[in-house]
């Protein structure tokens, strides 16, 4: 069993964002819906993943 995804021929892409965490999170969960709703209606859109602690991790592909 390969422990590798498997992705279409490339070339294909991967944004990387990063945030980090504050003691005001007023608009986070609004600014990261739309963030996502926005990544998903591009062309060749794969999935997101992410995760977050002191510091926020998202790689779009």
């Amino acid at each position: 069993m390969s422990k590798f995804a498997k992705t279409p021929e490339p070339p294909y892409y991967a944004i990387i964002f990063t945030t980090i965490k504050s003691e005001n999170q007023v608009g986070y969960a609004e600014m990261n819906a739309r963030m996502f709703e926005l990544a998903q209606q591009q062309e060749g859109y794969l999935g997101i993943e992410s995760a977050r602690g002191e510091i926020g991790l998202s790689v779009t592909y």
